[in-house]
């Protein structure tokens, strides 16, 4: 896949079923600093925290835990020459993001995969996730790792459907609960 890909997914109406008629979604890389992709990564680590202190304290994030967990897991490494940011776009819209890195020269690790909530279900997130297997191929990776949390369900049945199989802890991340590999 090239750094920009068209997918074709049906457009369903709240009144109709899905027809034949395609919204594209298209696929780039970004630079970390863009707007876009400054306001993607805010996004996916508020729902993630949100998810977590939900499910762990009965709370939602404050700004302040959203700003300190943005500064501690920067995206920095999601750039070239060892890195790349992929946005989702579907009609033109922002929509999604996910990021690969490498952790060593056969070893890419995907970060920060996030589609926004009005676009799930609409094939986002598997042209994501192809495009990243892309990504992580074209930086030389032979394989791609990733780490999740048991609660992110949705996520895990994706990379599962995707063909990812569980592996060993490769790294001791408190919020990493289980993890996965794919070879490319």
């Amino acid at each position: 896949m090239s750094d920009a890909a068209t997918l074709r997914t049906p457009t369903p109406t709240p009144t109709s079923p899905p027809t034949s008629t395609a919204t594209p979604w298209t696929i780039s890389t970004e630079p970390v600093d863009s707007p876009d992709a400054r306001a993607l990564l805010r996004e996916y680590y508020t729902e993630v925290a949100d998810r977590y202190f939900t499910l762990h304290e009965d709370r939602l994030s404050t700004p302040q835990e959203i700003d300190e967990g943005v500064a501690e897991y920067p995206a920095a490494d999601l750039a070239p020459p060892h890195g790349v940011l992929l946005v989702a776009r579907r009609g033109g819209e922002t929509a999604g993001c996910a990021g690969v890195r490498l952790l060593d020269a056969r070893t890419a690790e995907l970060k920060q995969m996030f589609v926004r909530p009005a676009a799930r279900g609409l094939g986002g997130g598997g042209g994501l996730l192809m495009a990243a297997e892309a990504a992580a191929a074209r930086l030389g990776a032979e394989r791609i790792r990733l780490d999740t949390r048991l609660d992110l369900t949705e996520a895990i049945a994706l990379y599962r459907r995707h063909g990812f199989v569980e592996i060993a802890p490769y790294h001791d991340d408190i919020y990493a609960e289980i993890f996965f590999e794919k070879r490319l």
